[in-house]
């Protein structure tokens, strides 16, 4: 029941179970890698539209100016684009003299040789192009080198020049980001967020430190970014394995990377509900408790006492007073089957003796009509053949010759059964030679009257045994060749008669048909073998041990042993 149906079953379950985890996973790992690049996709678009926004407000100021007879109004009307440019906006003659600005002149000065590759480099006019300047630079554009900006950070110049005017604005890049950033990606989050130049400067970083500067340029995500791409990756971390969503800046060709340990991302619940399948962990092992259980105090000791019943049954007493063990009720079970046992080899002793006295009975009447026999019948059979031959001796015609001759021949074969009878009653030689010679007579005798090839073998040293004994174990013999001649279909059988030093055994073998040995003696009458049952019994009347072994279509070997 365990090993074809509760270990099956568990173990599909853990299957499933462990299965549909795993699935579990690879689905929750996909949908955290899209969630993060449909962000950093978001972020990167969000950042870009910013700068872009940017661009068109620089190349508006810069096409006004050219338009303008006062150029240095052009600045006048843009209050509404302040905000976006924190570090101020400048305007610039076709000669570079600072028309106008807002934040410190000198630092728009000096900036202007930056923005003067503009006249040079491949920028069609009117287009805005984006300029990185050193923080200092932001400082002094915006008059206050205390700005939380400056530390550290860069400062993005956006410059487009019209017919000669060159319009600049200075803004902080990392703010850009972060404004962008924290609609998308909330300071709740377990991951980190970058933004990377193509140098590999970070100008802006959220969440843990799981983006290392010293390492960025060789960084999965930075570096299919700087290309241009955008996707997810995935690579093995310090707590587990991360995903890496990356988009690119377009405007500016930087970089957007987001990356965080994916099973952080999932519900802790649904994290703990990948351990459930361990809960049939336990239950096996404790089905496996209760089956050692089961088997050592229960299905062991149920057949051990299965074993002992049925030599008890074949009239081995001893063997049910051992001890099974297994649980009180089979202990107690035990304890009522070796009281009925006692019981009942009382009750095999009085009957025993009974029968020992009835086949005493026979054994003696047995010899007593082979005896009469013997001394009357016989006798009085030879007087007569002795008679016919004394006839046949005077002259007769040819027709009384013929009657005489046959009268003498049937009254020659009548002795010679006669005699086979008188010797299967009392056997002769049993008494005057012992066992083995009888048998060996008696093998001689039936191989004469069958077609049976039947071999006799003396094994040890013979000796003489008591002669209730001797003719016990000669009944066997006979009995058992008698069932082999009438029942076996054998062509062949062996006696086996073995003289060891605390033991004789009897051993009967035929290579015929066979028979489904009954698991009891009380079902040998049922079945109509009341050979074998006098065999049992003769071999309890002397204390030996009947063992019988027999398949269908395999013969059957018959011993019994006697220890001495």
């Amino acid at each position: 029941l365990f090993f074809l149906v509760l270990l099956p079953l568990t173990l599909l379950l853990l299957l499933v179970a462990t299965g549909s985890s795993i699935l579990h996973q690879r689905a929750m790992r996909t949908l955290v890698g899209e969630r993060d690049e449909r962000a950093a996709r978001a972020a990167a678009a969000a950042v870009s539209e910013q700068l872009e926004q940017r661009a068109v407000a620089v190349e508006a100021v810069a096409q006004r100016a050219a338009q303008m007879e006062n150029p240095a109004q052009a600045l006048v009307d843009v209050g509404p684009l302040l905000p976006s440019f924190e570090y101020g906006l400048a305007l610039f003659s076709p000669e570079g003299t600072l028309l106008t600005a807002t934040g410190t002149q000198e630092a728009w000065q000096t900036v202007f040789s930056t923005l003067a590759s503009l006249a040079t480099d491949d920028h069609r006019a009117g287009e805005a192009a984006f300029f990185a300047t050193p923080f200092s630079a932001a400082g002094a554009i915006n008059g206050s080198s205390s700005d939380p900006l400056d530390q550290g950070q860069r400062t993005l110049i956006v410059a487009a020049r019209v017919d000669g005017f060159t319009a600049a604005g200075g803004f902080s890049p990392s703010a850009l980001a972060r404004n962008a950033l924290s609609r998308i990606f909330g300071s709740g989050d377990a991951g980190a967020a970058a933004v990377i130049t193509d140098d590999g400067d970070l100008i802006y970083r959220a969440g843990p430190p799981l983006l290392e500067a010293s390492t960025i340029l060789q960084h999965p995500g930075v570096i299919s970014a700087l290309r241009g791409e955008s996707g997810t990756t995935y690579f093995s971390g310090d707590e587990g394995e991360h995903v890496v969503a990356f988009s690119p800046i377009t405007p500016v060709g930087w970089a957007l990377v987001i990356e965080e340990p994916w099973q952080r991302v999932t519900d802790p619940f649904l994290r703990t509900t990948e351990w459930a399948p361990l809960v049939l962990a336990p239950l096996l092992l404790i089905s496996l408790v209760g089956l050692g259980f089961s088997v050592l105090q229960i299905v062991q000791p149920l057949q051990s006492l299965e074993e002992k019943a049925t030599a008890l049954a074949w009239g081995d007493f001893e063997a049910i007073e051992e001890p099974v063990g297994g649980i009180a009720e089979i202990q107690r079970l035990q304890v009522e089957l070796v009281h009925m046992a006692q019981k009942v080899r009382s009750a095999q002793r009085g009957l025993r003796d009974y029968l020992g006295a009835i086949t005493a009975g026979l054994e003696e009447e047995r010899r007593r009509l082979a005896r009469d026999l013997h001394d009357d019948t016989i006798q009085s059979l030879i007087a007569l053949n002795q008679r016919i031959q004394l006839v046949q001796l005077t002259p007769q015609d040819g027709q009384t010759v013929a009657q005489l001759n046959e009268m003498q021949q049937m009254v020659s074969q009548l002795i010679s059964d006669l005699r086979r009878t008188i010797h299967a009653l009392r056997p002769i030689y049993l008494e005057d030679l012992g066992l083995a010679p009888a048998l060996k007579m008696l093998v001689q005798e039936v191989c004469g009257a069958t077609n049976i090839a039947i071999r006799f073998q003396l094994l040890g040293t013979e000796r003489r045994l008591p002669a209730e004994v001797e003719l016990a174990l000669y009944r066997i013999a006979q009995e058992a060749l008698n069932n082999v001649c009438r029942h076996s279909a054998a062509n062949a059988a062996l006696i086996e008669l073995r003289f060891a030093a605390e033991k004789v055994a009897l051993t009967i073998e035929d290579s015929g048909r066979g028979f489904v040995v009954p698991e009891s003696p009380a079902e040998l009458v049922p079945r109509r073998h009341y050979g074998l049952l006098g065999i049992h019994e003769r071999s309890e009347l002397i204390g030996a041990h009947l063992a019988l072994e027999s398949q269908p279509g395999k013969g059957t070997r018959l011993q019994v042993t006697l220890p001495t």
